[in-house]
């Protein structure tokens, strides 16, 4: 947890603590007004009623602090989970090679600014300027700019993520598939699980896949399961298999990433394979995007 939201979790402590200790005053308080204001003809000496008396007298001193140790472990989580959407938020703000190691220099700047991988909200890019000659056609809303064709190279370009700053054609490539809003949800998608699987010490460039026959991809994109498409699961690395099957099974927000990003994929292989010769997909299959997919799948049972 940030020093930030201990100090915040310890002050609303200290605050609920003081309540406690406030309300027990009081209610302590309302006992001896009782006991003191009381006729003595109805303070019965009887053992139940001595009994009754303590229990009464304990019992919401019980239920206060009951009710103040709950508000703390509330306040505790509450805690916890803003700071875990902090670190979340800075995993995505990271690691613009998107899964290779960190000792490659001063990555996250380039796709922080280039990509705007933080927000889930659909991105509205800007276009470039066009020459006069290419004037908007009349009668064209100014805020639907017209579709951008992405073709397959830049695709892969932008599923493998730029290897640093000076890695110039990934960046145009990723800047350009952003562009287009079904390119934007898959590399996002893609984003999020090499960027968790990195925060794990899991990096995509360590973990190079048995490759898959060509046809076997053309399979699984017009949706063959089973046996027949098993060579996907080329990722054999007992490792990364172990973490990525530990956090799927015990962590939730990973696990609803990671199914996000396969259906996404999923989708993006049946739309864009049958448009790729075999040269493009062994090399769609080598890109960081794919590897995650290979390995999630794997895990998942997607391929059978």
């Amino acid at each position: 947890m940030s020093l930030v939201a201990r100090i915040a979790t310890l002050t609303q402590r200290d605050a609920l603590t003081a309540i406690g200790i406030a309300l027990s005053a009081a209610w302590l308080f309302l006992v001896a007004l009782f006991w003191l204001l009381a006729p003595e003809s109805e303070v019965s000496e009887g053992g139940i009623a001595r009994l009754a008396t303590v229990m009464g007298t304990i019992l919401p001193l019980v239920l206060i602090w009951l009710a103040v140790g709950m508000a703390r472990a509330l306040a505790v989580l509450r805690a916890e989970a803003e700071d875990l959407r902090q670190r979340l938020t800075l995993l995505r703000d990271m690691a613009a090679t998107r899964g290779a190691p960190p000792p490659r220099p001063a990555p996250e700047a380039v796709i922080a600014e280039d990509a705007e991988p933080l927000p889930r909200a659909p991105v509205v890019s800007r276009p470039a300027p066009r020459p006069v000659a290419e004037q908007r056609p009349q009668g064209q809303r100014p805020d639907n700019p017209p579709p951008v064709h992405v073709d397959a190279e830049t695709l892969i370009r932008a599923l493998n993520f730029p290897d640093g700053a000076d890695d110039t054609p990934a960046i145009t490539a990723l800047r350009l598939a952003l562009q287009d809003p079904e390119h934007t949800r898959v590399l996002r998608a893609a984003q999020d699980v090499v960027t968790l699987l990195a925060g794990q010490d899991l990096y995509m460039d360590d973990l190079p896949p048995d490759p898959a026959p060509a046809a076997v991809w053309r399979r699984f994109a017009q949706g063959e399961r089973g046996s027949a498409i098993a060579p996907l699961g080329g990722i054999h690395d007992p490792v990364a298999l172990d973490i990525a099957s530990n956090l799927l099974d015990r962590d939730e927000i990973f696990r609803d990433t990671a199914h996000h990003f396969l259906r996404h994929f999923d989708a993006m292989l049946t739309r864009h394979l049958p448009q790729m010769d075999d040269a493009q997909i062994a090399v769609l299959a080598e890109t960081r995007s794919a590897r995650a997919f290979m390995l999630l799948g794997r895990i998942a049972g997607t391929f059978g």
